[in-house]
């Protein structure tokens, strides 16, 4: 039998297991977080806390199912983050806990301010839309951390699935975490950081050039104040777009128009 991937510990109670579903969209591929007791070892049999289980991927799965894992948290809807929800349910009979209903296993949905208790670890649950509508961050308390999910990547920028995302909440989601301490940020996608205010200062800068670089394509356009459509800003805009990133970047555009129809 092929031997299972092993996590690899990240620090005290905290540790990471990649899924293989690398992409555009996933960088190297989903990050799998297992949380446990600051005084515990991995691997020792003490119960874990598991931060999105990822794709439908069986020997991920197993790996995963190879902890005690007594509760699975998932940061939003997408199908890397929750396409093994069924299957590790199967595998570790763990409740199941998500913004949606629909994402929930025997266990009832997350609630903003929430605070978790379980395997020795404390969470506070932090609406972040944005990304998506059901976005959600962890600010672990009995440790620092902070596990962002989509909200924010450990490289490059995500994007706003527009209508479902806004850019109005996606700004306000980046307040909301640079009001926090400085903390290790933990990514659903890419690498650790071992602070979480550098990050999101840039992608705050960021998606301020964003708007400015759509204002400047809409005054090319003559349409300043007017509307326009994604496609005729797509290569002012993009320039050098990958087409197979065409899809996302729409979606951002349509965000970007969103937020600046209802703001100007």
């Amino acid at each position: 039998m092929k031997d299972l991937a092993s996590p690899t510990v990240l620090g005290p109670g905290l540790a990471v297991l990649r899924a293989a579903n690398p992409s555009q969209m996933t960088l190297e591929g989903t990050n799998s977080y297992l949380l446990f007791d600051v005084h515990a070892t991995l691997g020792s049999g003490s119960p874990v806390v598991l931060i999105d289980p990822g794709p439908d991927l069986e020997e991920h799965l197993a790996a995963l199912a190879a902890h005690r894992v007594v509760l699975v948290l998932i940061t939003h809807r997408h199908a890397d983050h929750t396409g093994g929800i069924d299957r590790l349910h199967r595998l570790t009979n763990a409740p199941v806990r998500a913004l949606l209903p629909e994402h929930c296993r025997d266990a009832a949905p997350l609630s903003d301010r929430e605070v978790i208790d379980a395997a020795g670890v404390r969470l506070q649950v932090l609406t972040t839309p944005g990304h998506t509508s059901d976005s959600v961050c962890f600010l672990r308390q009995d440790a620092p951390g902070l596990f962002t999910g989509d909200t924010i990547l450990g490289r490059g920028t995500t994007i706003l699935e527009h209508p479902d995302g806004t850019l109005v909440d996606y700004l306000d989601s980046l307040q909301r975490l640079a009001g926090l301490p400085d903390l290790p940020l933990h990514p659903a996608h890419g690498p650790q950081h071992a602070g979480s205010h550098a990050l999101i200062a840039a992608y705050r800068q960021h998606r301020e050039q964003r708007l400015e670089q759509v204002r400047a394509g809409l005054r090319a356009l003559g349409k300043a104040g007017a509307h326009a459509t994604p496609a005729e800003l797509l290569d002012l805009v993009y320039p050098d777009l990958d087409p197979r990133l065409v899809g996302a970047a729409t979606h951002s555009l349509e965000a970007q128009l969103h937020y600046l129809a209802i703001n100007s």
